[in-house]
């Protein structure tokens, strides 16, 4: 499994780059985030999403009653016992999104240079001259010469679907703007977004809570995806509200950047949220475009750093229509795991586009290739400088087991925890071999019944890069004798020779607790 990392920092061979690549049992470290809407809602399209490399589903409630993404979710265990492979679950709440009210879904043609009203009157039909929002506060926060995007949802860039506004005036409720490029809105669905202006709505909507509470709870989601998160408060609030709903405490919130607003208190969310989704295609409307790469590069050193799953959005954008990415598409998704992104998320690609499959095997072999020449042990030493001295004892032995492993070219880490945090820990020190965390259920009450955690935690790794879990026998617990931890490691290491991850002779690093000691070891196999 393990192959030498070539690094661009060094001269490559031109002709190297065309040999083609050998297949793993893993496609890539980095993980894909797939939403599945009308063309991946099946059980056989989830199945060949499933096999081509998603490993988390999301259900996007900007669109979809809870019965169409219930209907979903089943067919997505279907698919998962089919394929014999483990998927998580995210919701993305709605949040304070502005949209444009079309109830009877015609054809809108807007024209360059022209006028058009935004009036938060619902009731009245959508034309070229006036467009229903579903806020009214808008011309509270708007003055002339503010910018305003409006285009279709999941938009893709394309200039013909998608207008830019600039305003004009303000009449009571209404805005008056200006056209500034000709387009053609057609649908039920365009979200309007005010460039660098503080929309004042709750991050978490009533909306958002009831779908929490009547289809998140029940589901027992694995991720929350907190969409345009302003503030840590937001996290806080997310988080209150969750554990109040029994089932949903160990939910963990990933906070959706998405505006200016998000990205100057960055720091205090990223401490709050347990990961980050950097949502490119608001951000690139807020941001100036010389400005993106930058924030992305700074937030993502800032996640991994911080030992946080970074996930990037909106990156092969041209596949919704096409069977392939463009050149500066392909670069992209592979720039985004240079710079250390956990997971790459599709949306259009996979909801509406025609191709999602092909879409998720694309992205997977982009990531795969990138993580060749990604520079281990620049990164390495970055991180250890970075968590100082003197470490907690947990990155200690964290740090130790990356090292141990790649000095010796261990075709695999083995970690066992009942947490997660420790194989988590492992894996912010992106080692170039897979790690296989060994998840030990653990037994708990609530005084009316016993069961077990394990499912949970196994899951969320989903979407950390570089982590693949298996749930072990719970009559094996994490802290226990030699005797009951060699029969756990048995099991892990035939599941590894199974998928063809470890072979004859090969090296592994294997991380676990033997009563109060934490021990990383090195094992060499035999025939």
């Amino acid at each position: 499994m393990h192959s030498t990392n070539l690094l661009l920092e060094e001269p490559i061979r031109m002709v190297s780059i065309l040999e083609p690549s050998k297949p793993n049992f893993f496609p890539a470290m980095t993980k894909i985030v797939g939403t599945l809407g009308p063309k991946s809602r099946s059980v056989e399209a989830i199945s060949a999403c499933l096999k081509a490399g998603m490993s988390v589903a999301r259900f996007d409630f900007s669109w979809g009653d809870a019965a169409y993404h219930q209907e979903t979710l089943e067919n997505l265990k279907l698919a998962i016992k089919a394929t014999k492979k483990l998927c998580a679950v995210m919701l993305d709440t709605v949040g304070p999104e502005l949209q444009v009210v079309n109830k009877s879904e015609v054809t809108i043609s807007l024209e360059e240079n022209e006028s058009v009203v935004l009036t938060p009157h619902k009731g009245q039909e959508a034309s070229s001259k006036l467009l229903p929002i579903n806020f009214s506060g808008l011309a509270k926060a708007l003055k002339p010469g503010d910018t305003i995007f409006v285009g279709q949802y999941l938009f893709t860039g394309s200039e013909t679907t998608s207008v830019w506004l600039q305003v004009s005036e303000v009449q009571g409720d209404d805005v008056v703007c200006v056209i500034k490029n000709s387009a053609t809105l057609a649908g039920s669905l365009f979200t309007l977004h005010c460039s660098q202006i503080h929309i004042d709505l709750p991050t978490l909507s009533h909306e958002d809570k009831d779908v929490m509470k009547k289809w998140g709870a029940p589901n027992k989601i694995d991720f929350l995806s907190l969409s345009y998160t302003r503030h840590a408060e937001d996290v806080r609030q997310a988080r209150e509200y969750l554990s109040k709903l029994g089932d949903l405490s160990q939910t963990l919130i990933f906070a959706k950047i998405e505006n200016v607003e998000g990205l100057n208190h960055f720091d205090e969310i990223l401490e709050e949220a347990d990961g980050i989704i950097l949502s490119r295609g608001n951000l690139g409307i807020d941001l100036p475009p010389e400005k993106v790469f930058l924030f992305q590069k700074s937030a993502l050193h800032k996640c991994n750093m911080a030992g946080k799953p970074a996930v990037v959005t909106r990156v092969v954008d041209s596949m919704t229509d096409n069977l392939r990415p463009t050149r500066a598409e392909a670069t992209d998704v592979a720039n985004a795991v240079l710079d250390g992104s956990d997971a790459i998320l599709l949306g259009a690609e996979t909801l509406r586009g025609l191709y999602p499959v092909e879409t998720i095997s694309t992205v997977g072999r982009i990531c795969a290739e990138a993580e060749k020449v990604f520079n281990q042990d620049l990164y390495f030493k970055r991180t250890v400088k970075y968590v100082g001295e003197p470490m907690t004892h947990l990155e200690s032995i964290a740090s130790s087991a990356v090292r141990a492993a790649i000095k010796v070219k261990a075709s695999v880490i083995i970690c066992f925890t009942s947490s997660g945090r420790a194989a988590r820990l492992i894996a912010k020190y992106r080692p170039t071999m897979p790690v296989l965390s060994v998840v030990i259920p653990r037994l708990k009450t609530n005084q009316l019944k016993w069961s077990f955690t394990g499912a949970f935690e196994a899951r969320q790794s989903l979407i950390v890069r570089g982590l693949f879990p298996m749930l072990a026998d719970p009559r094996h617990p994490a802290e226990s004798t030699s005797t009951t931890n060699e029969s756990v490691l048995k099991v892990a290491l035939d599941h590894g020779k199974a998928s063809g991850v470890i072979k004859s002779h090969d090296r592994v690093v294997v991380c676990q607790k033997v009563g109060d000691s934490s021990v990383v070891k090195i094992i060499e196999l035999d025939d």
